[in-house]
């Protein structure tokens, strides 16, 4: 059996933020237990790599708050570890009269979170920042930036060793239970007592919050979204990053183009729902979790939307139907062509619903006397990584002390 002070389960961005964290400023005893054997399998490792610097959250709301602080202190967290990062800006365009309204909302929206902007109100404008784009207006943000997320969670990594964290990969948390003394986790390598728990476990982390009580009205339901490559030879479609105007009733951002840190051109994603929380081909199927999706009632509730529905059918198509794909590429860039992508890698979100059929928006995470379970660490995730692992750390630590 092994002992520590604190378990962080799940050695993504945000658990080995609360690492760094927590070691930098506590003598506390930290481990942190990741599942897989190599760091950024899933979430962390597979995003767009993009830092939104604010402008398309409510002023005020969490999502702001982390967001804005995120992207300057992870620009300068890259350039102090030497992480590739480029302040490429971002466009986002609008295509009709409706859309147009909404960028007055989201030039709202960035004056207040002090981010940023510039607005462009004519296709000619737009063309100037983006060759192929067309619109008819469009909200440039200059401090967007692509990052190489994969780097970032390494360096983390070799961070918080550092500073004389345990990392364990390859030990999944199968159970965890409460003890007098705190948790007791039965692990794939081994039995763990600890006093304080974070429980970051990302796609799996409702499972293990549920398993001692906590955030029982949430449910996990996994979106696969998948990506496309422009071929090298067509890499000027997309000289920075193309986005289009964001539906506010929706958490998705809905398929834009971005341009990383190494010249790579990616288009997406789609959403589609995932038929198992790690079935990341649209050819992977675990039947025992898809069941569990398929019979949760907030799921069900959230079908019941017409407008839900309809995405939902739009979002299969795009996996199934390269040609609904490219439609949805051509509306930002008319120039692309179905020959001009290809296959690229894909991504799972792990979206929390509520028992009433809502999409949770903002982060959640749920406290206890000697724990928090972050049960919604949702988009920006990474671009929040850096605040929001600090915040989890000092609530851990406060809890340590009392």
């Amino acid at each position: 059996m092994m002992r520590h002070d604190v378990a962080i389960v799940g050695g993504g961005c945000v658990g080995l933020s609360v690492a760094k964290h927590l070691a930098a400023a506590t003598d506390l005893d930290v481990a942190v237990l990741e599942k897989e054997h190599h760091l950024a399998s899933h979430q962390s490792g597979r995003n767009s790599g993009v830092l939104h610097p604010g402008f398309n959250y409510p002023p005020g709301s969490k999502k702001a708050r982390f967001a804005t602080e995120g992207t300057a202190r992870m620009k300068e967290y890259c350039a102090a570890h030497d992480i590739p990062c480029e302040e490429w800006g971002v466009l986002v365009v609008a295509k009709n009269d409706d859309e147009a309204r909404r960028l007055d909302e989201l030039a709202e929206q960035a004056e207040a979170n002090g981010v940023a902007y510039e607005r462009l109100d004519s296709p000619a404008a737009i063309r100037e920042h983006e060759p192929y784009a067309e619109g008819q207006a469009a909200l440039y943000a200059p401090e967007a930036a692509s990052v190489d997320a994969e780097q970032y969670v390494y360096a983390l990594a070799k961070e918080v060793r550092e500073l004389g964290v345990t990392l364990y990969t390859g030990y999944e948390v199968q159970q965890l239970a409460q003890t007098p003394a705190g948790y007791r986790l039965e692990t794939s390598n081994g039995r763990f007592d600890v006093s304080l728990l974070v429980n970051a476990a990302g796609l799996h982390a409702d499972t293990l919050a549920h398993q001692v009580g906590v955030g029982e009205e949430y449910q996990v339901v996994p979106f696969r979204g998948e990506y496309y490559e422009v071929r090298p030879e067509r890499a000027e479609l997309c000289e920075t990053m193309i986005y289009p105007t964001p539906d506010p009733e929706l958490p998705f951002l809905g398929v834009h183009y971005t341009r990383r840190t190494d010249g790579k051109v990616i288009v997406g994603p789609n959403a589609v729902l995932a038929f198992g929380r790690e079935a990341y081909e649209n050819t992977d199927l675990n039947p025992a979790e898809l069941f569990e999706t398929l019979t949760y009632d907030g799921f069900r509730k959230l079908l019941s939307s017409k407008k839900m529905l309809g995405v939902a059918w739009d979002e299969l198509n795009k996996s199934y139907r390269k040609s609904k794909f490219v439609e949805a590429s051509q509306r930002l860039v008319p120039d692309v062509r179905s020959e001009d992508l290809h296959k690229s890698y894909a991504g799972i979100r792990a979206q929390l619903v509520s028992d009433d059929g809502d999409l949770v928006k903002d982060p959640l995470f749920v406290e206890r006397e000697d724990a928090v379970h972050i049960l919604n660490a949702v988009s920006p995730g990474m671009t929040s990584s850096l605040p929001f692992g600090e915040h989890i750390a000092e609530t851990i630590a406060e809890k340590h002390d009392a």
